[in-house]
């Protein structure tokens, strides 16, 4: 059988011709934009509707043997594997074979390096997926072969990526450069990329259209000394950024970006300013002719609207500001890109730097000398390396200035919105304001700012003085006891390398004085490596069941300079004012007969504590479950507050959620979890007993500050709260 997923070119070459005509009308140049967007929105549904129905993906959950072509470089995935899309050629099952060309993901369990264009074979798994651009993921079951070997060109682009890799250095700086001119990111570390995205420096380790309009001006005025005649050293500028793509791999993004420096160039080299907006409609629609999925991704979005904001709103920006001619043009352009592109940014990241544009105004002279510089590098690093290495020494420095300013920008509170939908209407409601005011803009924005401040500040979290703080860490836990002077005991870290960071950064710990790690579900330690970085940690408390064995391996490694004790029950000590009593688990790893539902022996050997104070009292049990719960009923009396196990799923024991009787329960769990957390029937038993629920995927990450047993809750959202300082 033959299937190919085409794009429906007959339909977009008909939307092509409306544009066109569209254009020729001066008075009509937004539905440039308007019919390309709809454009690649039709393109991309009859596309979508190919994949769901092409051959490969009605063998979901079989096992086939195929060959497909790779198409992008592997990556390392979050679980260890490697990871990388392919246009799949052909596949075999049961004595059947299909030829076709739709692309699809293949993971591998070990490393391997390919490089686009090289055709492999092997055998998989076909799974679901959820990913728009492909039809199916194909999980090897054995190792890939390589049926060819990559070609000349493949070798000589990837000697030229893997040059400036290993030449650029270590730490932030060393990981910056790579980012910066071919958009490599993988030297950088999480705390690193969430420094940059708290500070609005995010752009610059992607390629982007500030790329492309820094090169192709470098070689304008090269060219300029070796060519007299324009149109030929505009011809050669373009044949340079053709090299360019394909350096940077010819990726959506890189490809969109190309699109967005091409209406920049052309706006700067044109005669007419008001041709840049139709330029802008004819990028659009060239980028979801060749890719229909960018019509609905949001970094198409991000970079449709900064382009817009620097042809639109710069320029008038840049006229008003009171000051300096040569200041004014470089404070221009990030205001611009940032009013532009803030609703989106808010939908997807939840919160907003005002500071963001001092971080770009600073980091705006390096840009350029580590973009062309490290492109030169780059090209001669497989010839000269020493001569790259001096190269990359030299902008070393303006790298560092640029993480610097990245690390001391990110210190400051964010403005934390409602991500979504509510973030964009807010946002794009305020903007919208200004606009109809814009006569009186100057007022409107201030009266505007000073509300956001005022509300956002009053809004804040943890508001003051707390006690306990159950972190907002998605489907997994971390429970935060403060101990004063930015010391802290914490229980659990979450499951990736942000969540709880950001949480102890908002609470402002710097020293975790006793760190427990309930059992080695990555749910619990995953987000470990964060959590360590730039604080000290005391004791660390550990479960005696050292499963799942990748997890434990994995904590123990990065607590290699830890004082670890592995607890049982009867453990009592003292830290500050909290008494701490060990509960569970016994001397050794303990194997019930009945384990319901989720039940595992890892679950039932999770850490279980006590704390008191004189003026509140806490249980914490990790994720156990009845069989051991039923253990703890007689070691147990009445707390203000319980964490409640395993993330409130149905598997509770009754009789320990009377013998706690809580003023409040917290429950740590994520948003539409596939887990059905927490199950309604032990929000209801809790309710029973007259305990306040609390759970983060409502509430957000929780406060409380307690008084003589008696407590206080601050959320960090909620219904009526839009908006934060965080």
């Amino acid at each position: 059988m033959i299937q190919s997923a085409v794009s429906p070119w007959r339909v977009a070459g008909i939307a092509s011709l409306v544009t066109l005509f569209a254009v020729a009308r001066k008075k009509a140049r937004l539905l440039v934009i308007f019919t390309a967007i709809l454009i690649g929105a039709t393109a991309m549904s009859m596309r979508q509707v190919s994949l769901e129905r092409s051959a490969i993906a009605q063998h979901v959950g079989s096992t086939i043997t195929f060959q497909a072509q790779v198409k992008t470089d592997p990556s390392k995935t979050a679980s260890g594997n490697y990871s990388f899309t392919a246009r799949l050629l052909q596949f075999s099952i049961d004595e059947q074979s299909y030829w076709l060309r739709v692309p699809v993901r293949i993971l591998v369990k070990e490393r391997i390096d390919l490089l686009p264009g090289q055709q492999v074979s092997g055998s998989a798994s076909v799974i679901a997926t959820k990913e728009a651009r492909v039809a199916a993921l194909l999980i090897s079951n054995d190792a890939i072969t390589q049926v060819t070997q990559p070609s000349g060109w493949a070798l000589g682009l990837g000697a030229i990526r893997q040059g400036l890799r290993d030449n650029s250095g270590s730490g932030d700086a060393g990981a910056l450069i790579p980012g910066m001119v071919l958009g490599d990111t993988s030297k950088q570390s999480p705390e690193f990329k969430e420094a940059m995205q708290r500070s609005g420096l995010a752009h610059l380790v992607a390629v982007s259209g500030a790329n492309f309009a820094i090169v192709s001006t470098f070689v304008l005025w090269c060219m300029q000394f070796v060519i007299r005649r324009k149109k030929l050293r505009v011809l050669a500028t373009a044949v340079a950024l053709v090299c360019f793509i394909a350096l940077v791999r010819p990726s959506p993004s890189v490809l969109r970006a190309a699109a967005m420096a091409a209406v920049l160039l052309s706006a700067q080299f044109g005669k007419r300013s008001s041709d840049s907006l139709p330029a802008l409609g004819f990028a659009i629609c060239a980028v979801v002719l060749g890719d229909p999925w960018q019509s609905r991704d949001a970094g198409f979005a991000l970079s449709v609207l900064a382009t817009a904001g620097l042809l639109l709103l710069a320029p008038r920006i840049q006229e008003r500001l009171p000051t300096h001619k040569k200041f004014a043009g470089a404070l221009a352009p990030p205001i611009a890109a940032m009013v532009f592109c803030s609703p989106i940014l808010v939908s997807l990241s939840g919160y907003l730097s005002p500071m963001s544009i001092v971080a770009n105004f600073l980091a705006a002279p390096a840009v350029a000398p580590i973009t062309v510089l490290g492109f030169i590098a780059a090209l001669i690093s497989p010839i000269a390396p020493w001569l790259a290495e001096v190269i990359i020494f030299l902008i070393r420095f303006p790298a560092g200035f640029i993480t610097g300013v990245a690390h001391w920008i990110a210190a400051f509170p964010v403005l934390t919105i409602h991500n979504g939908l509510i973030g964009f209407s807010l946002v794009a409601l305020i903007l919208t304001v200004i606009i109809l005011f814009r006569k009186n803009w100057k007022q409107t924005t201030a009266v505007l700012l000073i509300l956001v401040i005022s509300l956002g500040w009053l809004q804040r979290w943890p508001a003051g003085d707390w006690h306990i703080a159950q972190c907002d860490v998605g489907q997994g836990d971390s429970l935060v006891i403060n101990l004063g002077h930015h010391r802290a005991i914490v229980i659990d870290v979450g499951p990736d390398s942000t969540a709880a960071d950001k949480c102890l950064r908002d609470l402002k710990i710097k020293e975790i004085s006793l760190l427990i790690l309930s059992h080695f579900h990555a749910d619990h330690v995953g987000g470990l490596p964060a959590v360590l970085h730039g604080r000290k940690v005391g004791q660390v408390w550990i479960s005696n069941n050292l499963q799942p064995e990748i997890e434990s391996r994995s904590a123990l490694d990065a607590l290699n300079a830890s004082q670890i004790v592995t607890v049982q029950k009867g453990l009592v000590t003292q830290i500050g004012q909290v008494n701490l009593k060990v509960l569970w688990p016994e001397a050794s790893v303990r194997s019930f007969e009945e384990l319901p539902g989720e039940g595992s022996m890892i679950n039932n050997s999770s850490i279980a504590v006590l704390l008191t104070t004189a003026d509140w009292s806490l249980f914490s049990a990790g994720d156990l479950e009845p069989p051991a719960q039923r253990e703890l009923v007689n070691l147990v009396s009445p707390v203000d507050i319980y964490k409640v196990s395993h993330h409130g799923s149905k598997y509770q024991d009754e009789a320990l959620a009377k013998a706690l009787s809580p003023q409040i329960g917290l429950i740590s769990v994520g948003a539409k979890n596939p887990y059905g957390h927490p199950a309604p029937e032990s929000i209801d038993s809790l309710t029973r007993l007259g305990t306040q629920v609390l759970r983060t995927d409502r509430d957000g990450a929780v406060a409380i500050t307690a008084s003589n047993h008696h407590l206080k809750v601050h959320r960090s959202k909620g219904r009526v709260k839009l908006f934060y300082w965080s």
